[in-house]
């Protein structure tokens, strides 16, 4: 049997990382040459599939794809677009296999979260639903850490060293100026469902009057009373305090403090910013002076400050996806597994899509204090050597340097449009 040409896709909100697993899944591609034809990727994602908008990464130079490995941000474009069931959209699925067929792919690799990994599912069905040969294989990926079985989610690492980092600098800014100034700091991170982000924050306390001084998870039911209180014991005995919130903080009803009242591609609801919520309550309620930040896309973007131990994680799942398909594997993902040692180490671990695809992982209770604001020893414990090593990019004239891609499209074997 020769080689087949191989499909690689982002999907979903990227990650400062995200690149290191295509530099993953394209350089171990190239040393499997009499498996593997040509590594595809989709511009934008599935969509480029569907639209046979396809990029051929066999016209990028070793060292343009070497540079993936410290380049932040979606180097070939990614979306959100969920691919529904079946018997509900036939004629989407019909269209991929028409485009796998144009250009002899035989391994489809989806690099994404919870979603991607059910449209990663789906797809490796296509050979018993629809009597196509194609093996697909999902790369994880997620800020959120949200994904089941794997220790860790590449992207993870990252955000949560930014977080941290940037706690802890902003808190001594506050810290600075409190006593004439802005009493009350709100720092709003993403984490819809899952409060990882939030509680890596917790990492840059290491005294008892540290920032971060409350942090307020999904996982906790928001109670005003308890917050504001909280709030005020803090400012009259520090000075200041410092609140990190994950933009899904709701009440015990489930409402979220920041429901936009809109939903996204997925049908997840639109947030629309808890930190200017929480910050004018405290003043209508406290009156104290504050300051609030929403650190959104800078988050996820921060290349600059990444962690190396997910840097060299996200490399490995893109490696080991390759590894799988070689060894004819489907449906699958790649996990990462803590090894059990007093010294933090870890494996490449497999993971059955059926188990992962549409699951969330939210934060234990035993990881939160039980007053709810904080982490414990086991969260410090988990989320510590995550954040370890630094990979910096090159820099240029005090600027980082960051991949620059040709981006070749495909020439379109077929001659109908399919719009999306």
């Amino acid at each position: 049997m020769g080689s087949r040409n191989a499909f690689y896709a982002q999907s979903g909100g990227v990650t400062a990382v995200i690149n290191a697993s295509a530099a993953g899944v394209i350089e171990t591609a190239r040393a499997h040459k009499g498996v593997i034809g040509k590594v595809y990727a989709g511009r934008n994602g599935i969509i480029g599939a569907l639209t046979e908008d396809l990029i051929d990464t066999s016209k990028e130079s070793k060292s343009a794809i070497a540079a993936l490995k410290h380049t932040p941000g979606g180097a070939f474009g990614s979306c959100r677009y969920k691919l529904k069931d079946l018997k509900t959209s036939q004629r989407e699925y019909e269209r991929l296999i028409e485009v796998f067929k144009a250009h002899d792919i035989g391994y489809f690799f989806y690099n994404g979260g919870g979603d991607s990994a059910d449209t990663c599912l789906k797809i490796s069905q296509l050979s018993k639903t629809m009597g196509y040969r194609i093996q697909a294989i999902h790369v994880p990926k997620t800020v959120d850490n949200d994904l089941p079985i794997t220790d860790v989610c590449p992207g993870f690492g990252s955000v949560a060293k930014y977080t941290a980092v940037s706690c802890r600098e902003a808190a001594l800014d506050v810290a600075s100026m409190c006593a004439t100034s802005t009493k009350v700091f709100v720092m709003e991170v993403m984490g819809r469902h899952a409060g990882w982000i939030a509680a890596a924050a917790g990492l840059a306390k290491e005294q008892n009057e540290d920032a971060p001084h409350l942090i307020l998870f999904p996982e906790i039911a928001f109670d005003q009373q308890a917050f504001l209180k909280k709030v005020d014991e803090t400012v009259k005995k520090v000075g200041y305090c410092v609140i990190v919130v994950s933009e899904g903080a709701r009440t015990a009803d489930g409402t979220f403090l920041a429901d936009a009242g809109t939903t996204d591609a997925f049908g997840h609801k639109q947030l629309g910013g808890v930190a200017p919520v929480l910050a004018q309550m405290v003043k209508n309620e406290l009156g104290y002076k504050y300051h609030w930040a929403v650190s959104d896309y800078l988050q996820r973007a921060a290349r600059h400050i990444a962690s190396a131990t997910d840097v060299e994680q996200a490399y490995a799942v893109g490696r080991a996806a390759v590894e799988f398909a070689v060894a004819g594997k489907n449906a699958v993902m790649p996990t990462i597994e803590r090894k059990k040692t007093k010294k933090y180490g870890w494996t490449i671990g497999e993971a059955p899509l059926k188990k992962v695809a549409n699951v969330e992982k939210k934060m234990p209770r035993k990881f939160i204090t039980k007053d709810g604001f904080g982490i414990t020893p086991s969260a410090r414990e988990y989320l510590a050597p995550l954040i370890e090593g630094e990979s910096y990019p090159p820099y240029k004239n005090g600027l980082p340097q960051f991949a620059k891609l040709k981006l070749a499209a495909v020439p379109k074997k077929l001659n109908d449009k399919f719009e999306v």
